[in-house]
């Protein structure tokens, strides 16, 4: 062969070989990039030619398909859930893509899931449409809707609750205002959605997109007195050791930043640690920390942060919807750990966290994964799948979380939480007041108000609770004890 064919003999195999290198990289490795295009409208057509499956929450559906006279995109979402059900099911938007459950559980609904293999496979023969599965929630639709309700007549806009099931981690209601209503984002007019996103998200919109009750960190206040309690009941504390009270107290080198308490409730050097819970003494969880459970451990903040990780401070939990992992913040200092010891600082936590400490110290120490999704189903409502009890870890023992349940049981009973008592039950909890600096004329701001609780029946663990109502001021706590109380009461066994 003469040198001038060899090199384009050459030139051609180099070519050939790239373009063959291009094609496998195209269809294997990018095959998932290309698929997924929003300009792959091949792919759009496809899935809006299926019928998609529903979420149900109980016997109630609250996201369907409907049929349109569309001859590509044939089905179009709604939803009869509305507000109250938003953050949970998400949407399904030409304009801007899938959220919440439309998108963590968009295989199963859209029908392409591997469990859906033999009825896609089935329809390949019969001609049948492929219908997409179905997904129903742990929340009881009735419980959800008085959640709703309790938040929209509260004395804020901007609020979250959540309950859940202690024994199973089961979310039997989760709601976060202010809510949008998802179907205008499932416009098949591009246009329109759009425009109803940019409204949703506009900078004065009050962001009803965001779900406050898993993906909004807040302040604890007081409520996270209860892991402070957890600590020094392990360091070999009982409820009734006596603790330091008093109305002020000033951490290690910061005498200009003395802590006090809300009112002149902790006026005693000394209180016994269960009633320091339950008038809520900001002086006497500080002070614990600092001067490290009473010389009972070797360093208040090391052990601060254990505790907070046994309970799922900085973890990533998903429902299957992501939760945004709690903080306890910097506590090198005495007097940042003082402060964090009562939920000040930099600890932030989402209402979703609160729940399962107050579901984790009901159900003896245990701490389940929560979770949204009780089955899924084919779209004959044949079942494919249930979700079963998870443990996530156990962060105290039965006996520490028994104890536990003695002190906030006195809350409710006689100290800050008497707004939440349900009469012949065995309720316990904690109230929070979580301050959030000041404006900038030097005013204090609003507020923050919490409660987290439980409801026993007959010594089993029915129900754990948590509410924040943000911004609301004095009487904040006091509101969310009440709404705290009337969701625990709606959510006991008959």
């Amino acid at each position: 062969m003469n040198v001038p064919l060899r090199r384009v003999t050459v030139v051609m195999v180099i070519l050939f070989s790239l373009l063959f290198l291009n094609l496998n990289w195209v269809q294997f490795v990018q095959h998932d990039y290309y698929k997924n295009n929003a300009y792959n409208h091949r792919v759009t057509i496809e899935e809006y030619s299926r019928q998609r499956g529903a979420i149900l929450a109980g016997s109630e559906t609250i996201a369907k398909s409907v049929a349109t006279e569309n001859s590509d995109l044939k089905y179009q979402r709604e939803y009869p859930g509305g507000k109250p059900y938003a953050h949970l099911t998400g949407y399904q938007s030409l304009a801007i893509g899938n959220g919440g459950l439309e998108n963590a559980q968009n295989d199963l609904l859209s029908g392409n899931a591997a469990a859906l293999f033999v009825q896609r496979m089935r329809s390949m023969v019969t001609g049948e449409e492929v219908v997409g599965g179905n997904v129903i929630l742990s929340v009881d639709p009735k419980l959800q809707e008085k959640a709703w309700d309790l938040l929209q007549n509260s004395s804020t806009d901007v609020a979250a609750a959540v309950a859940m099931d202690p024994q199973t981690g089961q979310v039997l209601a989760q709601v976060s205002t202010p809510s949008y209503d998802p179907t205008p984002l499932a416009s098949h007019d591009v246009g329109e959605a759009q425009s109803a996103w940019n409204d949703l998200t506009a900078d004065d919109s009050g962001n009803p997109v965001l779900d406050r009750s898993t993906n909004e960190l807040y302040p604890p206040g007081s409520t996270m007195k209860v892991l402070v309690a957890a600590a020094a009941l392990e360091s070999g504390l009982t409820p009734d050791s006596m603790v330091p009270a008093g109305n002020e107290y000033v951490p290690p080198h910061s005498s200009n930043n003395p802590i006090r308490n809300a009112s002149n409730q902790c006026p005693e050097s000394e209180l016994p640690l269960k009633e320091a819970l339950a008038r809520s003494c900001n002086t006497s969880f500080a002070e614990l920390c600092v001067n490290d459970f009473n010389g009972k451990v070797d360093d208040g903040a090391e052990t601060m942060t254990d505790m907070a990780h046994r309970f799922g401070f900085d973890e990533e939990v998903e429902t299957p919807l992501r939760v945004e992992p709690s903080q306890l913040g910097d506590v090198s200092a005495e007097s940042f750990l003082a402060r964090a010891c009562f939920g000040q600082h930099e600890v932030r936590v989402t209402p979703m966290q609160n729940a399962m400490i107050a579901a984790a110290i009901a159900n003896d120490g245990d701490m389940m994964k929560p979770q949204v999704i009780k089955e899924t189903q084919r779209s004959d409502k044949t079942s494919l799948s249930k979700t079963g009890a998870h443990k996530i870890n156990s962060p105290v023992s039965g006996s520490v979380a028994k104890d536990l349940r003695t002190m906030m049981k006195a809350v409710v009973d006689n100290g800050t939480g008497t707004d939440a008592r349900i009469d012949g039950k065995d309720v316990g909890g904690k109230t929070g007041t979580a301050e959030r600096g000041v404006d900038d004329n030097g005013n204090p701001l609003p507020e923050h108000g919490w409660f987290m609780g439980y409801a026993m029946d007959d010594d089993e663990p029915q129900i754990a609770v948590s509410v924040v109502l943000t911004n609301t001021g004095e009487g904040g706590s006091s509101e969310a004890t009440r709404i705290g109380g009337e969701l625990m009461k709606a959510g006991l066994k008959e």
